[in-house]
């Protein structure tokens, strides 16, 4: 069986020494390099195949996030820092998970369990070459096939047997559920309630029970807190 081959872009000896003890602890990951900037870490992936990437954001040289931007097919990413603030734009980023310093052995498993659930196939292989979703949905609203680019989506409102889908400047009432609409999308729509799923591209603000999109209260449902705290 293959290993997960694993990068740690770091430059906090002590972050770098939790890392490298908790992969060594883990059946079927090995760390490939520990770089202390992104460009070392630069040099690696583009010499060596890397399934899982652990990424510092504030490093010397190159800020992780930035260095993130500059790869063309980057391998999936763990963000670990200690600044919260940024989870938003990580998530725009589709990192897999986002871990705060310190970081906890069972925080980290939970986030290693993410890239298998994410990863899996039958033989555990390295990752292939992603082949991204369009960034567009076609859906069917008064008798017209409507193309819709997902960046206008704000969010998606169930109502009965049909969904009210709130875009940039303009609605369209479609006849489906939100379950059938949430498997024609990207993955990184959220549902936060039985009756809603939102784009968080759009996302003003959250807490626990509400999140705004533009002058919109939306609320979450009981059942879809852990999402929200995930996110």
């Amino acid at each position: 069986m293959n290993k997960v081959q694993c990068l740690i872009v770091e430059d906090e000896p002590v972050a770098q020494r939790i890392i490298r003890n908790y992969l060594a602890d883990l059946p079927g990951f090995e760390l490939v390099e520990v770089c202390d900037h992104a460009l070392d870490a630069m040099r690696v992936l583009e010499n060596k195949a890397i399934d899982l990437m652990f990424l510092d954001l504030e490093m010397p040289k190159l800020k992780g996030f930035a260095f993130l931007k500059t790869l063309s097919n980057p391998p999936q990413v763990i963000i670990t820092t200690a600044h919260r603030e940024y989870a938003l734009e990580g998530f725009e980023l589709n990192v897999l998970d986002y871990l705060l310093k310190p970081i906890a052995f069972e925080r980290f498993l939970k986030a290693i369990q993410k890239y298998k659930v994410q990863s899996a196939t039958p033989t555990m292989a390295p990752r292939s070459v992603d082949h991204p979703k369009p960034n567009f949905i076609y859906v069917k609203s008064e008798r017209k096939t409507l193309k819709l680019l997902e960046s206008d989506i704000h969010y998606l409102e169930g109502m009965s047997n049909y969904i009210l889908i709130h875009c940039q400047k303009e609605k369209h009432i479609v006849y489906a559920s939100l379950t059938e609409m949430l498997s024609k999308l990207s993955s990184h729509f959220l549902r936060i309630h039985k009756s809603y799923v939102i784009n968080p591209q759009h996302l003003r603000s959250f807490s626990k029970e509400s999140v705004e999109l533009g002058e919109r209260s939306l609320p979450i449902g009981k059942a879809y807190k852990s999402v929200i705290e995930q996110f």
